[in-house]
């Protein structure tokens, strides 16, 4: 490629899910329900969670830093996406292109940080019940969390700044509803080895390092549940981390069907269709499954609604986890 060739881009296209006009109108009615609903769900969980001292457990504490990345997670894809339907429009500009990859990567690997994490908790809550208040205490808690962030933003930097170095040509056509790193890369007229492998190493680290941890702590889990006599006792016990192995198992289950198909599949508009399972469906449905099955959230939703219809002040207590 000659380096004429090779020009500073202003701008993407977001091909979006479908180009046909008549599904534009059904495809924002579904998004923005879904979108409301993702929201609306995490943040009554963030305040339910708050505003009952009885969850202020380190549980709670991660599932509501979860809600709460959910909310963030959806929200860099989906308004843009409403936008262009709305506007007609599916240029992105190549800042706000960056800009929406790099909290993208940060979100979604903030996921899969967070849902080991909680995994470690279940697996200090069942297997060393004794010593669990000792070891999950508010600070290691805190501590966390502030690890997971500071990881993510790490890594999260790192691939954007790779990409930046990337030069692009007259082909701006990005074949998905967001910018997706992968599909940036296929983009570039200048060498990728370099993307590829680093992209590629932090997958496998980032990604297969957390997912070792939870298939670990869950195979403890079982050990644990395994040794005990009462089968009344399996129940309750199993009951306890029975909602989030559903999270854990929607989430990885819809990533990894899209991220290890087929190259010939994943570049193929089918591809942004699946992708809406993790990034939109996934995080709509952690609320309800946490709260269906969790006689604690449901408590606190209860009150939290009565405070709200009866106008009383909702009082966030945090103290415990900084």
């Amino acid at each position: 490629m000659e380096p004429e060739n090779l020009t500073r881009v202003s701008e993407f296209v977001l091909l979006g899910l479908s180009e046909e006009p008549d599904l534009q109108p059904l495809l924002f009615g579904l998004f923005f329900s879904m979108y409301l609903i993702t929201v609306f769900g995490n943040l009554l969980i963030v305040l339910a969670i708050s505003s009952d001292s009885h969850l202020h457990t380190p549980m709670y504490f991660f599932l509501s830093n979860l809600s709460f990345v959910d909310i963030c997670f959806t929200s860099t894809t989906i308004p843009k996406m409403l936008v262009n339907i709305q506007t007609q429009s599916k240029v992105i500009t190549y800042e706000g292109c960056i800009t929406q990859m790099y909290f993208f990567i940060l979100f979604v690997m903030l996921d899969t940080f967070l849902l080991t994490v909680m995994a470690y908790d279940r697996f200090v809550a069942i297997c060393h019940p004794l010593h669990y208040m000792v070891i999950m205490h508010p600070r290691l808690c805190g501590q966390l969390v502030l690890l997971c962030w500071i990881t993510t933003v790490l890594n999260s930097l790192l691939q954007s700044l790779m990409v930046l170095r990337l030069s692009f040509c007259a082909d701006l056509q990005i074949p998905h509803f967001f910018c997706e790193l992968n599909q940036m890369i296929q983009l570039a007229c200048s060498d990728t080895f370099l993307n590829n492998l680093v992209m590629y190493f932090a997958a496998a680290l980032l990604g297969g390092g957390p997912f070792a941890g939870i298939l670990y702590s869950y195979s403890k889990i079982v050990s644990c549940i395994r040794a005990m006599s009462s089968a009344q006792a399996k129940y309750k016990t199993f009951s306890t981390c029975a909602s989030h192995l559903s999270v854990v198992s929607l989430f990885y289950v819809t990533s990894l069907g899209v991220y290890l198909s087929s190259p010939a599949t994943y570049n193929a508009r089918s591809s942004a269709t699946a992708s809406v399972l993790y990034t939109v469906v996934t995080p709509m449905l952690n609320p309800f499954i946490y709260s269906l099955r969790n006689k604690d959230i449901k408590q606190a939703l209860k009150a939290l609604f009565v405070k709200l219809t009866t106008n009383r002040p909702i009082v966030l207590r945090l103290k415990k986890y900084p």
